[in-house]
């Protein structure tokens, strides 16, 4: 199917042959990002489940999307070798695979100009004045002379590591420079975002990644052989060529509950792809809200509500009237929580204001 990409959607001249419906989409989604059924536990299903990066910017958000994904995740699961975290698209904490941190990173990194000038300075600088220690971002931040936040441009040449836990100012540490050309890591991320998020955009792919959108561009250039023009509900975009049979493929039964964290990639999304993700504009503004975003419910494989957690309580505003199977699916999720603070399992509390409760029902778990 010859053509060219644009920013944006597809070359309106491109004649796509293949056309998904929301159904096939969703399921897709669902099923590469493992939440029609758990992975087992271990690093190779770690890295699957951020095989897309998981924003982390809210505390514990990344080890919720993660129990979300993969058996038996335990309080300390950021902590496993197979994951690393990083300041990563939108200078945002991310954690993602520690064998592909540079595709979040580097990636980034323009070819030329005063902001690659900035980070790699920056990057040799604090590695130096690190000299193989761990430090507050902070403290190093003072050692060299600069704004704390000033050193997430560093970020950008893939040598810097941190741990963030919400709780205190994130460490940080240096690396070996990645073995790797950002225009490489870029294509990489490319690759993990159109086989996470797809089919996608030109466009969504720089808003998702804060990527300048040439350089973008020309990824999905060297990426061209590989993917398939699609035509969709909201208009045209691309997927990997290894990606369609799994689109075309019979949906699997989805779960019976998941608790997104505020964050998640399911549905870290923009524009015309949250209308997509989620028809009802009134709900839209419930979850995607202009402060930090609560969590989202799914069950039957619809996002049905929202939740927000505070401690071991969560408080789940579902849309809609659930049945009490729903319902006591969504509890049982909420108990198994990975929450290192708490000293008993999660309890949901129904929004009593919420006219989708059962007249009569109960509070609570």
């Amino acid at each position: 199917m010859a053509g060219r990409l644009v920013a944006g959607n597809p070359d309106p001249h491109i004649v796509s042959q293949l056309e998904l419906t929301r159904e096939q989409i969703l399921a897709f989604r669902r099923r590469v990002q493992a939440l029609e059924q758990r992975l087992p536990p271990g690093g190779d299903s770690l890295r699957r489940a951020a095989g897309a990066g998981l924003q982390d910017s809210v505390p514990r958000s990344a080890l919720h999307s993660l129990h979300a994904r993969v058996e038996g995740v335990a309080p300390d699961a950021l902590d496993d070798p197979a994951l690393v975290q990083v300041w990563g698209p939108r200078y945002t904490a991310f954690v993602v695979p520690s064998d592909a941190h540079a595709a979040f990173t580097l990636a980034r990194l323009p070819e030329k100009g005063r902001l690659r000038e900035r980070a790699l300075d920056l990057a040799t600088r604090l590695h130096e004045h690190l000299d193989g220690r761990r430090q507050r971002v902070d403290d190093a931040g003072a050692a060299l002379g600069v704004h704390p936040n000033s050193l997430r441009y560093a970020s950008l040449t893939g040598r810097v590591h941190i741990r963030w836990d919400g709780a205190r100012q994130p460490t940080i540490w240096t690396v070996p420079p990645p073995e790797m050309e950002p225009m490489e890591a870029l294509t990489e991320l490319v690759r993990r975002y159109l086989h996470l998020y797809g089919p996608s955009t030109v466009e969504s792919l720089v808003r998702w990644g804060g990527i300048d959108g040439p350089p973008a561009l020309a990824a999905c250039e060297k990426l061209r052989p590989s993917l398939v023009a699609v035509r969709t509900a909201v208009g045209k975009g691309w997927i990997l060529a290894e990606d369609e049979a799994s689109f075309r493929a019979p949906a699997a039964p989805p779960a019976p509950a998941r608790l997104l964290p505020s964050g998640d990639p399911y549905y870290l999304l923009w524009n015309a792809d949250r209308e997509f993700l989620v028809p009802d504009a009134a709900h839209r503004a419930e979850l995607w809200t202009s402060r930090v975003w609560p969590g989202a419910v799914i069950v039957g494989g619809e996002i049905v509500g929202t939740w927000r957690r505070s401690k071991a309580i969560v408080v789940v505003s579902p849309w809609r009237q659930l049945s009490a199977e729903a319902r006591t699916a969504v509890e049982q999720e909420a108990a198994t929580l990975p929450l290192p603070e708490a000293t008993a399992p999660a309890a949901v509390h129904w929004d009593a204001t919420d006219e989708s409760l059962d007249k009569g029902g109960s509070i609570g778990s």
